[in-house]
């Protein structure tokens, strides 16, 4: 378990984390209810989408099938990546920020999967109930996911001069995410800003290794 530790423990918390928030919101607000944390700058609003992070949609309840066999595919796949990492003792910075990505991607692929089964429909008017007696509001694979950080920092309108949106309201940061997709984004940043440090022992270390398979 050498080298697995730190990984597993990060993925476990996450994924912790992210369903206790999940399952808290679910349970206790009803959809599109929001309590404000800083002013209005910063709000918890509870929305559910069909599609990918950040509330972004896929055309559908084919789609909705299509993209949450894709996202299990590629589960699978960012976890036999991050296997590999493990055992090459790729860097540990890499290693921990392929663990959020996976974590992340695990966390939505819960709700998608599941929570269609397990809770009955948020409305505006009514909390959803876990176990419903009548059964869940979808079958396995179509939940929606569920998201709730909200933070609109920035909030006008568009000058009349200005190109393709003129006199439009425009809010950043506009889309309404969770913890899981926050996840997603930092691991992926992180590798975007070191990606040298990173990338580049790596390189050092493959050609060490062929070297030393060619002089034996």
């Amino acid at each position: 378990m050498k080298g697995y530790t730190r990984p597993l423990f990060l993925v476990l918390v996450v994924l912790f984390l992210d369903q206790v928030i999940k399952f808290w919101v679910k349970l206790n607000m009803t959809l599109g209810q929001e309590f404000k944390i800083v002013g209005n700058r910063a709000l918890i609003h509870f929305t559910e989408n069909n599609g990918m992070a950040f509330g972004m949609e896929f055309g559908g309840e084919s789609g909705k099938l299509a993209l949450s066999v894709f996202r299990i595919l590629a589960v699978l796949g960012i976890g036999y990546g991050l296997v590999y990492m493990i055992k090459r003792k790729y860097h540990r910075g890499l290693i921990l920020c392929v663990s959020l990505i996976f974590a992340g991607a695990v966390g939505n692929i819960i709700d998608s999967t599941f929570y269609g089964m397990i809770f009955s429909e948020s409305t505006w008017y009514e909390k959803a109930v876990l176990f419903p007696a009548g059964g869940g509001y979808s079958s396995i694979f179509h939940g929606k996911v569920v998201d709730m950080f909200y933070f609109p920092l920035l909030q006008g309108t568009f000058p009349s001069w200005f190109p393709l949106w003129s006199n439009e309201e425009f809010i950043f940061f506009r889309p309404v995410f969770n913890l899981a997709d926050s996840a997603i984004s930092v691991g992926v940043i992180i590798i975007l800003i070191f990606q040298k440090r990173y990338f580049k022992e790596e390189v050092q270390e493959s050609a060490s290794y062929h070297s030393e398979v060619i002089e034996e």
